[in-house]
């Protein structure tokens, strides 16, 4: 399962570099020129420090912003180094940087809209350099909406997400999501210098990305920050929202890992500031390894001053987070990507359940009974299971893993926009559905068992980036790509996705209370459909918030 996951967020490594014109852009950033990488109609301007480097004595502190860079020349051809993480040796310590993608040619005078990527992947691996931007800035080029693209690197597993009573004690908490309010405050101050418009931000993210950014919009002070959202797969508390003192054991697995540390009683943030990278990196794989859900280091409540100060679907509720206008959706299978393969029944679900949701705040007696109601809403039953739309037929793979994915995904989805349509937030919600979606290549999955993920977790990823048709996906999938691009990038110019602009696509309607209706993302017959999937089943998830860690 942890290779599988792995493989699909590296799934961007080869188109991980611009390719590189005869003309050498450049750009002056305060005292420093930074020299670029020209490709098609569009510029790229990569690996630019925005934070001092998190070592040393900065290792588990909070990001320190960077106010210039020191020498009067940069090469900025080129992404930056990635995050320590699993599966990667060339990870590093030193990685927070940011990138920029611009249209070529324009003149001082103009500024053009800004869509900031935060990359997912279990907040535990990847990088923005997997993401290459080309087929969305040069699609809002010729579209005539040309706008700017940004991507940040942020710290990853037990470096950017410490848990435990003594990353409590320090302040060390949420440490990747302060990187990224750097990176965001960064944009604010520097964009300008690529023609971008700081008061025309919308910040776009998939899974651990959608994630982050929905914890960040329960701050109401985010909307200095950005104008809009786009959430892709994710919601603030997407697998979970707890203490940290329920990761104790994963943070005690990490440290144990590091030969220096492997006895160490106190101060184990001290020692682990002297542990090597190489160490570092082992540790890192194995407490992952060692994890029961697959997914240690993650945001965590960091109590009335912090940014996830308590459960986010009691503050969505009363209203509580930066009202921007958003677009967000979720994938038809969800839950097949993130369901391990063992689990292949009603009675593995609901161990898996009791496993990841029993917390020192929910009595475990009220957690059984919620489950066990839960239960009876999924039954065990493949024809109504996940994937969705393929009737009695079973997989040896997975049978279902339907709950996960609405407990997980489309439940905080409809839960936010229901919220947000009641305090007269302009939103606009997706389901994709594509059976385009399907025939790409897996590790470890043969051709016969790949639908047996159906639409799933981290599909939407080819068609944003326009990679349907390197991955072998049929020109069906490729054309609601570009209409996907489209809709985008016509919400980051306009916080509206119908500008009537590129690609003939469906009127995307708004949602709102008295019109509950997402858009279908599919290339047969998108249309508008009622936003009422399994609605027993959702409401008695989001109606047990606290039960669920939501």
């Amino acid at each position: 399962m942890r290779s599988d996951i792995l493989f699909t967020f590296f799934l961007f490594a080869r188109f991980s570099t611009p390719a590189k014109a005869a003309d050498v852009p450049t750009v002056q950033l305060g005292k420093t020129t930074l020299t670029g990488s020209a490709f098609l109609n569009s510029e790229f301007y990569g690996g630019i420090p925005y934070a001092e480097p998190p070592v040393g004595n900065l290792m588990f502190k909070p990001p320190v912003p960077l106010r210039g860079l020191s020498s009067p020349t940069f090469d900025a051809s080129h992404f930056g180094a990635i995050c320590l993480q699993p599966g990667e040796a060339a990870s590093s310590e030193d990685c927070l940087t940011i990138n920029v993608f611009k249209p070529a040619g324009l003149t001082k005078d103009v500024k053009l809209p800004v869509l900031a990527f935060i990359h997912g992947a279990g907040f535990i691996a990847t990088s923005s350099a997997k993401f290459n931007a080309t087929a969305i800035m040069e699609q809002s080029i010729s579209r005539g909406t040309p706008i700017i693209y940004v991507s940040f690197n942020y710290r990853l597993g037990p470096l950017g997400f410490p848990t435990g009573r003594e990353a409590a004690a320090s302040n060390a908490l949420n440490l990747g999501l302060k990187d990224q309010l750097v990176a965001l405050q960064w944009i604010q101050d520097n964009i300008a210098v690529f023609n971008g418009d700081k008061s025309k931000v919308t910040v776009f993210g998939e899974s651990a990305g959608a994630m982050s950014i929905t914890v960040h919009q329960l701050n109401p002070n985010f909307k200095n920050l950005a104008r809009a959202m786009i959430l892709e797969s994710g919601g603030a508390a997407s697998g979970h929202a707890f203490p940290p003192s329920r990761g104790q054991v994963d943070w005690d697995n990490f440290a144990k890992a590091v030969p220096e540390c492997a006895n160490c009683k106190e101060n184990v943030i001290s020692c682990l500031r002297r542990a090597n990278s190489t160490d570092l990196r082992n540790a890192i794989t194995t407490s992952w390894t060692q994890s029961k859900d697959g997914f240690p280091f993650m945001p965590v409540l960091d109590g009335p001053h912090g940014l996830l100060p308590e459960l986010p679907s009691g503050l969505i509720a009363k209203g509580k987070f930066a009202r921007l206008p958003f677009i967000a959706g979720a994938n038809l299978d969800e839950g097949t990507f993130l369901t391990p393969p063992t689990v292949n029944s009603t009675a593995d679900i609901e161990a898996v359940l009791m496993s990841n949701y029993t917390t020192p705040n929910v009595p475990s007696t009220q957690l059984k009974a919620a489950v066990s109601e839960l239960m009876k809403l999924y039954p065990d039953n493949p024809a109504l299971g996940s994937p969705f739309n393929t009737g009695n037929e079973t997989f040896s793979l997975i049978l279902n893993g339907k709950d996960l994915g609405d407990i997980w995904f489309q439940s905080q989805r409809r839960a936010l926009m229901q919220a947000a349509a009641k305090f007269g937030v302009k939103t606009y919600g997706y389901l994709l559905t594509d059976p385009g979606a399907l025939p790409i290549s897996t590790p470890n999955i043969g051709p016969a068992n790949r639908a047996a993920l159906g639409v799933t977790h981290t599909a939407d990823l080819l068609y944003i980036y326009g990679l349907n048709a390197a991955f072998g996906r049929p020109e069906s999938a490729q054309a609601l790509g570009v209409q996907m691009i489209d809709y985008w990038v016509s919400f980051t110019n306009n916080l509206d996705p119908n500008d009537g602009r590129g690609s003939a696509r469906p009127m995307w309607s708004q949602y709102s209370s008295k019109n509950q209706k997402i858009i279908e993302l599919t290339s047969v017959n998108m249309s508008m459909i009622p936003d009422n999937y399994r609605a027993r089943q959702i409401d008695f998830i989001n109606s047990h918030g606290a039960v669920f860690s939501h």
